[in-house]
Order: structure tokens, then sequence, then C-alpha cells
């Protein structure tokens, strides 16, 4: 398939920003469900390329060949470097990811100034006093405003 054109790519990033003025919420969880569709992907090809590392290094283990051993041994730990970067930071994870055309809704932001809607919390003071003092308190606004 051959790229976009640079039209192509306005019209494009027009009709994302459209989207993001309507409907910020749906733009962000379209953006993040294609991140983490493609960060298990390759979190499942490491699985798979470290089995086929296992395999090496028993092949080199029962046959004796060392250095079918020790390429293995190196094919099991790419593998698992490669599915933890994965699993931990999927945006970050993939060449493809950090061009912004393929992963789609990556051309904006998903109408979010600073950090995720989700995990914005307000502000409180840092409390003092002891470790149990504090728990206290956080049992009586737990217990009064409820879990969430």
């Amino acid at each position: 398939m051959p790229g976009l054109s640079e039209e192509e790519l306005r019209m494009l990033e027009q009709m994302e920003r459209a989207l993001v003025a309507e409907d910020p919420k749906l733009a962000s969880t379209l953006r993040g469900t294609a991140m983490q569709r493609a960060a298990r992907r390759r979190a499942i090809a490491s699985g798979v390329v470290f089995v086929a590392g296992m395999a090496m290094l028993t092949g080199g283990v029962i046959f004796h060949l060392t250095p079918l051993g020790i390429v293995g041994f190196l094919v099991m730990l790419a593998a698992a470097a490669v599915a933890v970067t994965a699993l931990r930071h999927p945006a970050a994870s993939g060449p493809h990811m950090r061009d912004t055309r393929h992963t789609g809704f990556g051309v904006v932001d998903g109408g979010k100034a600073g950090k995720s809607q989700r995990f914005q919390r307000a502000r409180r003071p840092k409390a003092s006093g002891s470790f149990m003092e504090r728990m206290d308190e956080r049992w009586r606004r737990r217990r009064d405003n409820g879990p969430f």
C-alpha cells in the first residue's frame, strides 16, 4: 500500500482534530486501543521467539553444541527485553509506533492537555503526621465517601 500524499495527510489530520473537538474521550479510546493492540502483538511474537531460543538452548545442551546454546540464550534474552518493553511502554516500543502517520490518532494529542484524564486527581497537600495517622484519615475518608 503506497503512503498517503501530503493532501491526504492534511485531510486526515483535520478529520482527527474535528473528532477530538466533538468527542475527545472517543478519540482517546481509539488511539489507545491501536497502541495496545500493536504492543500485544509484539509481546506475543516475542514469546514465540523466546520459546524458539529456549529450544535452541536446549538443543545446544543435549547435543553438546556450545555455540548453539549461547545463541539460544542470546535470542531468549533479546525476546524477553522486547516483550518487557512492549508491555511496559506500549506507545514507545517498536520503530513503527514512533511514526505518527501509522498509529491512528497519533497526530492529535487526543484533546488532553497533560496527564491522562483517567489518572488526574485533585492535588492534596502533603499529609504530615505518622503513618498510622495518615492511614486512619484515609480510612475515615473512604468510609465517608466510598472507595471511589
